[in-house]
């Protein structure tokens, strides 16, 4: 059925409400934007299901989380028969109550126990409810950073993470031999037989992320900004930081109570320092020593501190403060002599390689996944079966983070506790994180690391994108900016290529439309489509001995990667 068909049959069917029909009646001499709300279905990325409020199959609406909650139903009874429950919850966008209702709606009428947050909640919470309530799935509705015109819907497994590839795969083919006519519906949004989640769950996770603090020996006078950016993290996160013992916490007003249309910003995303803008006002006014903004679901979180040298405010980048926490907690756990012979430090093949250096100069071994705190998830799952308790840490260079295994997603709640907790370590030894920073680069080189995304919509970016990874795929460049390549990771092909030798083996990884190429000293680029938003990545990550020269080859490699895919029509 093309994408004119679909159309019809949502403006003609009876499945669709008439709030639905009437949107679609407005663009009914608009091809183009038909084409782009039904050319594909939404489709289960790095996250889950992602899209733009609106009518048709390629946007988030009652009928795309209706269809994705049957066909998750349909699995769910198939592996579990008996006794099943779900557990949901939905952060502070548009339409997330409106979506989360539906999807309990629907678990309801299918015979599949409901538990449902009476209000906005963090991610991460919703991860641990499930392993909490002994759930056999959980459901998100959040669209985590991305621009206020999207939102979406995360499915997590009985472990509490994300859902991986076998099983999204399951729950695919389960939607796609689904048409509208079969979603089942009590018609009953507020459905009594939905379960609210009882106040004892955020009690017992606050406890236990508390329990995770390190060091008691720090300047609880610290002074803390901190910014949920209109999400989920105001209430778990100034918690947690005031039962620790930060009075200094001072809060960004503007930016405090939800808001769906995150007035304030561009993007509700702690990756974009524009987040930053009134957190920094609020800084200066009060001479804080660090500033926190977490995204609107409160799993990632960014990080901005105040250089004592120049006496501005400096944002760290996701990597930066991965290896900060790696440091940290490594020297904590080692003064202290908790570091075990097998301890294990998890990241991803896009994450800078400063990690890894550290742990190392621990001892502490490092493992590698795919992009998608899911992977890292799965792998903590695979680690308390194989070796329990050897997993650490484990942390994306996308600003997400884990400690302690209560929780199976990045969770800038514990983030924030341990950034601020390292931050008061250091201040009592009067260092900031950037001196601390320095030091590290002193010790193990100079790392600078850049991700540049390109949005293309629609179809034709969809196309370019495709192009573009293979156009690289086939050619294998093997010379960039005079330097060599001396390996290619094809992670859809699952395999290594060493472009020197001309030899190659497999990969033991799941398969991902990535490619990775790495300089002889270990500097590397990395090329992959966005999982949930209508972009291509790139990746770089230079390494040297001097941060003069790494930046000048950094941007000399970016020039020519840039020359490349621009070439590529």
């Amino acid at each position: 059925m093309n994408f004119l068909e679909q159309f019809r049959l949502w403006l003609e069917g009876s499945f669709a409400d008439d709030k639905i029909k009437e949107e679609l009646r407005q663009i009914e001499d608009n091809t183009n934007e038909i084409e782009d709300r039904f050319y594909k279905n939404l489709e289960f990325g790095t996250a889950g299901l992602r899209g733009v409020i609106g009518a048709g199959t390629n946007r988030m609406n009652i009928l795309t989380v209706g269809r994705a909650t049957q066909g998750l139903a349909n699995y769910l009874i198939k592996e579990y028969i008996n006794d099943i429950s779900v557990v949901i919850a939905y952060d502070s966008r548009l339409m997330s109550k409106e979506f989360a209702k539906t999807a309990a709606d629907v678990l309801i009428s299918n015979g599949i126990k409901a538990y449902l947050f009476d209000e906005i909640k963090s991610t991460p919470q919703l991860s641990y409810a499930v392993r909490y309530l002994k759930c056999q799935a959980g459901i998100v509705i959040t669209a985590s950073h991305n621009p206020c015109q999207y939102n979406g819907y995360k499915v997590y497994n009985s472990n509490g993470g994300q859902i991986i590839e076998s099983e999204a795969n399951k729950i695919t083919e389960e939607i796609a031999n689904l048409n509208y006519e079969q979603i089942k519906f009590t018609q009953n949004i507020d459905n009594s037989n939905i379960i609210t989640v009882d106040k004892e769950i955020d009690d017992s996770y606050i406890k236990l992320v508390k329990e995770l603090s390190l060091c008691k020996d720090v300047d609880n006078n610290i002074k803390i900004i901190y910014t949920p950016l209109h999400g989920t993290g105001n209430i778990p996160v100034r918690r947690v930081l005031d039962e620790i013992g930060y009075k200094n916490v001072f809060v960004v007003k503007e930016q405090e109570k939800p808001d769906s249309k995150f007035s304030t910003v561009k993007y509700p995303n702690p990756e974009d320092i524009d987040a930053f803008k009134l957190g920094i006002k609020l800084a200066k006014e009060n001479d804080a020593d660090i500033i926190l903004a977490t995204d609107p679901d409160c799993d990632r979180v960014g990080v901005v501190v105040k250089d004592n040298n120049t006496h501005e405010y400096s944002a760290l980048t996701g990597n930066q403060v991965g290896a900060l926490l790696v440091d940290y907690i490594l020297k904590i756990k080692s003064l202290n002599n908790e570091l075990l012979d097998n301890s294990i430090i998890i990241n991803s093949i896009v994450t800078s390689d400063l990690g890894c250096k550290i742990a190392k100069s621990y001892d502490v071994q490092t493992c590698k996944t795919l992009t998608g705190f899911k992977y890292i998830a799965d792998k903590i799952n695979e680690l308390e079966l194989s070796n329990p308790n050897t997993f650490i840490f484990g942390y994306e260079e996308s600003y997400g983070y884990l400690y302690g295994d209560f929780v199976r997603d990045k969770d800038a709640v514990i983030a924030s506790m341990l950034i601020a907790e390292m931050s008061a370590y250091y201040k009592k030894r009067g260092k900031t994180l950037i001196d601390v920073l320095n030091s590290l680069y002193e010790r193990h080189g100079i790392f600078i690391d850049e991700v540049v995304s390109f949005t293309v919509e629609g179809v034709s970016g969809h196309n370019k994108i495709s192009k573009i990874i293979e156009y690289f795929r086939d050619n294998k460049p093997n010379i960039i900016n005079g330097n060599s390549i001396t390996n290619l990771f094809d992670y859809k092909l699952g395999i290594h290529y060493d472009l020197i030798t001309g030899d190659f083996d497999k990969l033991q990884l799941p398969k991902s439309n990535v490619l990775k190429f790495c300089f002889e000293d270990e500097s590397w680029f990395v090329i992959r489509p966005s999982g949930t938003e209508p972009k291509i990545k790139v990746y770089f990550s230079l390494n040297g001995k001097s941060e003069q020269e790494t930046r000048e080859r950094l941007n000399n490699v970016k020039t020519e990667v840039f020359a490349i895919m621009n070439c590529i029509v």
